[in-house]
């Protein structure tokens, strides 16, 4: 049985993570607030931001970047430009 979360980035319930994926504060933080919907939403865009920016996450500064993009992403409701990416219209 999957467990439900007020998922911050969907602004309504929905199934949440099945398990702790980040350590830490900001790991419990998305635990708690962000639901499988979400996260797999932004795991693609963070693969296109990776690819994009060509960011090397052995680096601390690459990482920091993406650590920073994800809270604006899933917290602040903050969108992710991606150069040379254009969304489909539906």
């Amino acid at each position: 049985m999957s467990r439900t979360v007020f998922c911050s980035y969907l602004k309504k319930d929905a199934p949440g993570l099945a398990f702790q994926l980040i350590p830490g504060e900001l790991g419990k933080r998305i635990f708690d607030n962000i639901s499988q919907e979400a996260w797999n939403i932004w795991q693609k865009k963070q693969t296109m931001l990776i690819n994009e920016k060509k960011l090397k996450l052995m680096e601390a500064d690459d990482r920091k970047f993406i650590e920073d993009v994800m809270v604006d992403f899933l917290f602040e409701g903050k969108d992710i430009d991606i150069e040379g990416y254009t969304p489909e219209k539906n």
